[in-house]
């Protein structure tokens, strides 16, 4: 398949000409609603869809980057134009929208010679330290306070993310033929990693989950709207804000604060840190370095303890 060598270094099929192609390549090989969504937002709109791959510099993707970090973010989706608030886009935001270009031409490019303008990949490099760990945590009670205080449409969809610490579109996505009651088990099968994962619950959540699948068909969302559509971030962010005001907690708790905040929990309680990763759908890695200060300080107090 692959036939045609490029004079950057690399490799690519007959059909295979433009940067775009690279992209739609890629979601073939790699299919993923993130990447698919950078790519039509950031890509195929942008004049570097159409430049060749024989043709690709370095300046081309610098002006692509460029271009990026002057788009602004979106903060309110909504059909009605007037409405829709923007925000400056955040470092951490550029990193997050250049990975999925980044693997796509890593798959049919060679890296570049350092310093060469044929060095592609030296104009994606992540900006260092813009990826801060999450500071604001919300404790046992507070969360039960903000589920008792979400209405009765978001209330399972919250209790849900108070009790596992998965994503919340990893959540939204389960289906009701993902949890096997008799073994307390949930297959996770959409999530950021694209790997499906097996939880085995305590009886407790698994008791939850029954109630949430009873009655409904294997191909039913278990955390479904009122109108029986899954959940999405621009649908559970609102409950979540109004609750969240409600019960007077800090202004920008999210879905992303309960997941951490049950993450946290879970290290706190000594739970290996590779357990918690494989729960969590993440690296040890990321584990590390945004909750290892947490095990670091757990250390600390128990070689205080056995102090002489």
């Amino acid at each position: 398949m692959w036939a045609e060598t490029v004079e950057s270094g690399g490799e690519l099929a007959r059909n295979m000409v433009t940067v775009k192609d690279a992209c739609e390549a890629y979601l073939i090989e790699r299919p993923g609603s993130i990447a698919a969504g950078v790519f039509r937002r950031h890509v195929y709109s942008d004049q570097i869809a159409k430049v060749k791959l024989d043709k690709l510099r370095r300046h081309h993707l610098k002006a692509w980057r460029k271009r990026l970090e002057q788009a602004p973010a979106l903060v309110t989706r909504t059909k009605d134009a007037d409405k829709k608030r923007m925000k400056e886009r955040s470092k951490s935001t550029v990193n997050r929208d250049m990975v999925p270009l980044r693997a796509a031409l890593s798959l049919v490019l060679k890296l570049g010679a350092p310093n060469t303008d044929a060095a592609w990949q030296e104009a994606l490099r992540p900006f260092k330290g813009a990826d801060k760990r999450r500071e604001l945590y919300l404790d046992r009670d507070e969360r039960k306070k903000l589920i008792d205080a979400t209405c009765e449409e978001a209330c399972a969809f919250v209790k849900g993310m108070c009790l596992l610490p998965l994503r919340p579109g990893a959540l939204a996505g389960l289906k009701v033929r993902d949890f096997d009651k008799r073994t307390r088990a949930l297959i996770v099968g959409k999530d950021k990693n694209g790997n499906p994962r097996q939880l085995t619950m305590p009886q407790t959540i698994a008791d939850f989950f029954e109630e949430q699948v009873k009655g409904k068909l294997p191909a039913a969302s278990i955390f479904a709207r009122t109108g029986g559509e899954a959940w999405n971030k621009d649908a559970w962010k609102y409950p979540i804000k109004e609750a969240v005001k409600a019960v007077g907690l800090p202004g920008a708790a999210s879905a992303y604060t309960l997941r951490h905040s049950v993450i946290t929990d879970l290290i706190r309680a000594r739970l290996p840190i590779l357990t918690v990763a494989q729960l969590s759908g993440t690296s040890v890695a990321m584990i590390e370095k945004h909750y290892g200060h947490l095990v670091r300080d757990d250390a600390e107090e128990a070689l205080a303890s056995i102090a002489v």
